[in-house]
């Protein structure tokens, strides 16, 4: 989790020990004869920025519903700190929530859209004044208050429903999908913006999206689902350099898959028998033994051109080589996209870094990749 300044907090921001982390316990929600959510065991640190990331379909949105509470359970727990929420009604559990489409009141003002859960909660006028101004200002919409949605961008839609939900001062901020409505550009700063929000709130943020994109660049911790499954979890880096499986792998970005067997397993690592040659990876699979067909997962960044006549694209002592020709190269500016074929038949894809070089099809190219990214996968 990043770290957090407490001088940086305003007075509308909880306070560290007032912090929430979310327990979730061997939750399932049917839907008649199909499981949506199947088992899901989840902890979610307190303070920290978690996403749920997976396909349509794959029970995202119903586990943030359930924790939300426009959802009940078929069996199976949710915490919120010390409190157990699973049957309280969404207005119990002092969640914040802000929904896909915004939800904001097209005939009410933007003070008025921030404050209406204070007023269902019957906060005095004064502090209600208090709170709502200082939900806009942490959202940088203050000097908006008179304005009606349909008079906001996207983003400024975005931020009001943040403020909405922060108004009250809820213990977890829960997001379903929050950018996709927004253009690419304006997806990019509001990146941005709700990180610092988060931070700046110091709460717990648990955050529903497809983007893989977004996750990466903004999760403390995320948990990757298939039909309503967690296939695994952990931070953004461990689970893009270290997937367990190809639908992690794949589903992280882009990624080689290339089939091989099991040669020689040793305290150092791993040595694969596959089409590209007797490729060593650093990495020791559990339960993997000699003969044993497995999967390598080689990231298109990772793989380095060898150019025979620049001495400095050699690799190190200990990489893997292998030969391949040039099928196709897409030149996107500071790098080029090749797909190569090795022996078999075998397709690769390789990013080049700010290429020099014109990259014809059928010309010849060595290509190396470093034991530490060959990553072993059973699944």
């Amino acid at each position: 989790m990043r770290p957090k300044d407490p001088d940086a907090r305003g007075s509308s921001v909880p306070s560290p020990s007032s912090m929430t982390g979310v327990s979730i316990i061997n939750l399932v929600k049917k839907f008649g004869s199909t499981v949506a959510v199947a088992g899901v065991d989840l902890w979610i640190e307190s303070g920290s920025l978690f996403f749920l990331l997976g396909p349509s379909g794959c029970g995202k949105t119903t586990l943030l519903r359930m924790i939300a509470g426009f959802e009940t359970p078929n069996s199976g727990m949710i915490r919120f700190g010390d409190r157990e929420v699973t049957k309280h009604p969404p207005e119990k559990r002092d969640a914040g929530m802000v929904f896909q489409g915004y939800a904001l009141w097209p005939h009410l003002s933007v003070f008025e859209n921030v404050a209406f859960g204070l007023r269902v909660r019957k906060v005095p006028n004064a502090d209600l004044q208090r709170r709502v101004g200082e939900a806009l200002e942490l959202v940088q919409m203050n000097g908006y208050e008179d304005r009606k949605p349909t008079q906001l961008s996207g983003g400024q839609q975005q931020r009001v429903a943040l403020a909405r939900a922060l108004a009250f001062r809820p213990s977890v901020l829960l997001l379903d999908e929050p950018l996709s409505n927004l253009d690419a550009k304006l997806r990019l700063e509001m990146r941005s913006e709700i990180r610092r929000i988060v931070d700046d709130a110091q709460i717990t943020t648990i955050y529903v999206t497809h983007d893989q994109e977004e996750a990466l660049s903004l999760a403390d911790q995320m948990a990757v689902l298939r039909d309503g499954k967690v296939i695994q979890t952990g931070g953004p880096r461990e689970l893009y350099d270290q997937p367990n499986s190809r639908f992690t792998a794949s589903f992280l970005g882009e990624t080689n898959f290339i089939e091989g067997t099991v040669e020689s397993v040793d305290s150092e690592g791993t040595t694969v028998s596959s089409p590209l040659g007797n490729l060593r990876s650093n990495r020791i699979l559990e339960h993997a033994a000699v003969g044993d067909v497995i999967s390598l997962s080689l990231r298109p960044e990772a793989l380095r051109v060898i150019d025979p006549e620049n001495n400095a694209t050699n690799p190190p002592s200990g990489w893997n080589r292998t030969s391949t020709a040039v099928t196709r190269s897409m030149f996107l500016g500071e790098t080029a996209q090749l797909e190569l074929r090795g022996d078999g038949d075998t397709s690769l894809k390789v990013l080049e870094l700010h290429p020099r070089v014109v990259r014809s099809a059928g010309s010849p190219l060595d290509v190396a990749v470093d034991p530490a990214d060959v990553v072993l996968l059973s699944e």
